[in-house]
């Protein structure tokens, strides 16, 4: 069970209104829309996806990375944390 399954229907429901979104974007740049209004959507998208990110890294935190700290794995679950920090990040 990954730990974002309680949340995984309220997960699926954000990464839907993005797709929303982006169609939308797609739809703009095809009726040759002002950029400025482009762009503006553009950044809706991106902070939508980053919410979304995020919530899934606090229950990664809260469920998986506690899990391995508390079997006594700490030293390989601060390397995986770390190494999905900076993968996230970029």
């Amino acid at each position: 069970m990954n730990s974002y399954s309680n949340e995984k229907d309220s997960l699926l429901k954000r990464l839907k209104r993005v797709e929303g979104q982006v169609k939308g974007i797609q739809k703009m740049i095809e009726e040759d829309r002002y950029c400025n209004d482009i762009l503006i959507q553009i950044a809706a998208v991106r902070s939508a996806i980053n919410k979304v990110g995020g919530l899934i890294l606090e229950n990664h935190l809260k469920g998986c990375i506690k899990t391995s700290l508390e079997s006594g794995k700490s030293d390989e679950a601060i390397d995986e944390l770390i190494d999905t920090m900076i993968k996230f990040t970029k």
